[in-house]
């Protein structure tokens, strides 16, 4: 990941102020909606934030749709969207810090407790509707074969270890040879209908990695990227929509043969398998902080904090799905220390390692570096 000298200067000067506790002279109360991508992490850390500072955060999510408009209407403290806000709505003073890092998930029902692999290609046929059965040629193949699996160090709290660079460090690499029958059942897909940055990144990886499938860009509308049409007589009823991460997902829990993409926690919760997805190492890899943290290692990013993924990286243990949330932030707001502190919070290695099990990564390097150029910003 690339980054200027100016900015690395920046991320000394700042570094005291991420693990500091900042207490404010009157509590505040901050409010924020948006991405439902960072709300596990935000329930996870906002009584440490409380404690820590005095001040509370309250986040009720609606979509990176929903974020970016109460933003643009200046509503909001601190506002998420897990895709860049270039519209020409976005307020002059708006600014990206991309604090928060995870995987997106790909899902399913299955009545089996073995993990599925699935390659790019096989996802976007899934998805895209050219690949309707469970038994299908593609996914046998990625499943009836040996593959090379890379595990991360990880320490008595189950948070990945990672070198001075901020890269994770590998336990091992390891060769897994999987068999797996799947059932000559139809696939139902369940995508995300809101205006939602997870579809954005989940439909840009889909064309990243796959464009001979899927053929059309990334968007926040999954309808809109989507290379057919959802309306042809094979995908009605076949593939359906729900607003929010936890509304897909729980439909998927209830909704035997299903596939889905959230958040991996919320795959807990309503009992579904988690796939492991090829990288263009051609590694399984499955969506954790370590192969977030790789992912994103070789990602660059720009002075404005926008990052642009390498969906090309042969870092082998790199899960390409990985994704960050930006906060957008108006650089004039009234509670500027409040807001810095509320940012270096969830920043410090204290929030993301909260609860390991959730799989948001520390925010370690040269974004780091971005990040805290772009809170000093504010105010």
């Amino acid at each position: 990941m690339k980054i200027s000298r100016n900015l690395k200067i920046a991320a000394i000067a700042c570094a005291v102020a991420l693990f500091a506790a900042q207490p404010a002279s009157a509590a505040v109360n901050l409010t924020g909606a948006g991405a439902t991508f960072p709300i596990p992490l935000i329930d996870a850390c906002k009584a440490g934030f409380a404690t820590a500072t005095g001040n509370t955060f309250t986040y009720t999510g609606g979509g990176s749709g929903a974020g970016r408009s109460a933003s643009d209407k200046g509503i909001g403290d601190v506002n998420f969207s897990d895709t860049p806000h270039t519209a020409a709505t976005r307020l002059a003073s708006v600014i990206h810090i991309p604090v928060v890092a995870a995987p997106i998930a790909v899902m399913y029902k299955l009545n089996s407790t073995k993990t599925v692999n699935l390659s790019p290609a096989t996802v976007a046929g899934i998805f895209g509707g050219t690949i309707t059965m469970w038994n299908d040629a593609a996914i046998v193949a990625d499943n009836n074969r040996t593959t090379t699996v890379v595990n991360f160090k990880k320490d008595t709290n189950g948070n990945v270890v990672k070198d001075k660079a901020g890269a994770p460090v590998v336990l091992n690499t390891r060769n897994v040879k999987s068999y797996y029958t799947f059932p000559a059942k139809k696939i139902i897909v369940i995508y995300r209908s809101d205006s939602s940055g997870t579809s954005g990144n989940f439909t840009n990886f889909l064309h990243g990695m796959a464009p001979a499938v899927w053929t059309k860009a990334g968007n926040n509308a999954f309808q809109t990227s989507f290379p057919g049409s959802l309306n042809a007589v094979g995908n009605l009823g076949r593939i359906v929509g729900a607003s929010g991460s936890a509304a897909v997902s729980a439909l998927a829990g209830k909704t035997l043969y299903s596939i889905t993409y959230a958040e991996k926690n919320y795959a807990a919760t309503n009992h579904l398998g988690v796939a492991n997805i090829q990288n263009a190492a051609g590694n399984f890899q499955t969506p954790d902080a370590g192969g977030t943290a790789s992912f994103l290692g070789a990602a660059t990013v720009d002075a404005n904090g926008i990052m642009t993924f390498d969906y090309a990286t042969k870092l082998p243990g790199a899960y390409p799905l990985g994704i960050v949330s930006y906060a957008l932030v108006d650089t004039k707001t009234k509670n500027a220390t409040e807001v810095k502190a509320l940012l270096n919070y969830i920043l410090s290695p204290k929030c993301p390692t909260t609860d390991p099990s959730l799989e948001y990564t520390t925010i370690t390097g040269p974004l780091l570096a971005v990040d805290t150029a772009q809170i000093a910003k504010i105010g």
